[in-house]
């Protein structure tokens, strides 16, 4: 598991096959200078973890959490970050190109972002399909 992306975390809770685990921002992030913008901002997070094995943690559980191929980490960067970039760009570029003045071709550009989460959220339940995590007992 050299090659995977890992959370140290505990079971909050298990309902039916989800296992909720809280996972803590690691100390090596403290000294990160990506920590800002990598989305472990030093707050407790939780991960649903899908497993047919859910029943066998219980509360309080030390567990690992991890993406065992490395792809799923990097698409989310690409989905979470580049992409919206693209679009912020691609929309104040095009707006100016047609002719709009700096301030409402800024607006443009943030609304293009606000659609692009707006549509990403709604598309949630493809990429919880595609983006899975495993949970490992300690």
């Amino acid at each position: 598991m050299a090659h995977t992306i890992q959370h140290r975390g505990r079971v909050e809770s298990v309902e039916g096959d989800k296992v909720m685990v809280v996972v803590e921002q690691q100390t090596a992030c403290g000294g990160c200078h990506a920590r800002g913008v990598c989305g472990e901002k030093g707050r407790q997070r939780t991960i649903v973890v899908t497993t047919p094995y859910a029943q066998q943690y219980g509360v309080g559980e030390s567990v690992i959490v991890a993406l065992m191929k490395p792809s799923m980490g990097f698409s989310s960067v690409l989905w979470g970050y580049i992409f919206p970039l693209v679009a912020l760009l691609v929309a104040l570029f095009v707006s100016k190109l047609c002719g709009v003045a700096d301030g409402p071709a800024a607006l443009i550009a943030i609304a293009s972002v606000v659609v692009y989460y707006v549509v990403l959220y709604a598309m949630r339940n493809i990429f919880e399909r595609e983006i899975h995590f495993t949970i490992i007992k300690e």
